[in-house]
C-alpha cells in the first residue's frame, strides 16, 4: 500500500510567481463597478427562479439591468479616454 502524502510544496511552490501584477490589479479596479453592477443584476434574477416574478421584481430587474448597461458604457468611454492621444474621447 503506497501512503498518501500531500503535495503543498509542489502545489504551493510557485506562489510567488502567480501573484497578480499591478496593471492586472489596476484593470479589476477599474472594472469592478460593472462586476458590482453585474453581481446585482444576477441578485434580481435569482430571486425570480423559483416564483412568478411581481411587479416590484420586474423593477428590480430593470433598475439593475440600466446599472450593469451604464457601468459598461462608463468603463468603455474611459477605456476609450485613456487610449486616445490627447485624452479626447
Amino acid at each position: 500500500m503506497n501512503p498518501i502524502v500531500t503535495v503543498q510544496e509542489a502545489v504551493t511552490a510557485f506562489a510567488d510567481f502567480m501573484e497578480p501584477t499591478d496593471a492586472e490589479l489596476n484593470a479589476i479596479e477599474r472594472e469592478m463597478p460593472v462586476i458590482l453592477a453585474d453581481v446585482d443584476l444576477l441578485d434580481a434574477y435569482i430571486v425570480t427562479l423559483d416564483r412568478t416574478p411581481t411587479e416590484l421584481d420586474d423593477r428590480r430587474t430593470r433598475r439593475a439591468r440600466r446599472r450593469a448597461l451604464t457601468a459598461r458604457v462608463a468603463e468603455i468611454n474611459q477605456t476609450a479616454a485613456a487610449s486616445l492621444p490627447g485624452g479626447a474621447a
